[in-house]
């Protein structure tokens, strides 16, 4: 048990000094990161439209490594699965890429899905955790309600929220991705 702390103290000083040896590295990260995510929030379309290229392009991508694989693991259990599985993403990418438009809808409906589900989670999870965490459950109760809002509201306003949603959500994730990274990467300058 002393030998386990002691190893995590080391971990952690071997960390600490890593970061502080980076720090401005993390923090260049983190401004690209907010002025990527501030021009998805000025223009979201054009970052909904950039962010279905690219999700397409990983698709073919995983498509053609899957594909590669199984070829090359011939006859090893499941690869008739994995071969389905490797000419569906190729096919998902292809589709992404040459109708991009097309692509934005699915993937926004993909977004409400999500919602949907990440708010009926979290809303069933603060129910049942209500006793053990007094004062806390509501916050994630709050956050539930608000996942169900945003699936009502870009439910409600398809086809044209799809035009904006995705490159909206992406931005104020990288605007505060790249925040963090600031905060952490300053803090790790000032660390010894």
């Amino acid at each position: 048990m002393v030998m386990e702390r002691e190893a995590e103290r080391v971990a952690g000083r071997v960390f600490a000094s890593a970061l502080h040896e980076h720090w401005g590295w993390f923090l260049a990260e983190g401004i690209i990161l907010v002025l990527l995510g501030a021009i998805a929030i000025i223009e979201p379309p054009f970052a909904t439209l950039a962010f279905t290229i690219v999700i397409g392009w990983v698709f073919l991508a995983a498509g053609i490594i899957g594909l590669i694989t199984t070829f090359r693991a011939w006859g090893a259990p499941g690869t008739w699965w994995s071969l389905i599985s490797g000419l569906i993403a190729i096919a998902a990418g292809v589709v992404l890429l040459l109708w991009p438009i097309s692509g934005t809808l699915s993937l926004t409906l993909v977004l409400i899905a999500f919602f949907v589900v990440e708010g009926i989670a979290s809303i069933m999870y603060a129910v049942e955790h209500r006793a053990q965490l007094p004062g806390q459950w509501v916050w994630m109760l709050i956050s539930g309600i608000i996942d169900l809002i945003l699936a009502v509201i870009i439910f409600s306003g398809l086809p044209g929220t799809a035009e904006w949603a995705l490159g909206l959500l992406v931005g104020i994730n990288l605007v505060f991705g790249g925040a963090a990274l600031i905060a952490m990467a300053l803090a790790a300058r000032k660390a010894a």
